[in-house]
């Protein structure tokens, strides 16, 4: 029937087909371990812990992103498509 069956959840590599490299970068990395810190994403990605922050808040403000709980002990959740 349509609409019962259940949307199936995009895997990160689907989600990001329209990001900027660094962005998708950083969802790879969240994908792998939901609590990385900024930190280690800077470290790994070789760029600013101020350009993670600026790439966070794109991926944030387009809904694909968000933090759950503080920043230190909370974590990243990547949004399905219908959550946005």
């Amino acid at each position: 029937m349509p609409g019962s069956e259940k949307m199936r959840e995009k895997k990160p590599e689907e989600l990001v087909e329209r990001l900027a490299e660094n962005q998708k970068r950083i969802l790879m990395l969240i994908a792998g371990n939901l609590r990385v810190s900024k930190k280690v994403m800077a470290e790994s990605l070789g760029i600013s812990t101020t350009a993670i922050d600026k790439n966070l808040a794109k991926l944030k403000q387009k809904g694909i992103l968000r933090r759950v709980g503080p920043a230190k002990g909370g974590h990243w959740e990547v949004m399905r498509q219908d959550e946005r």
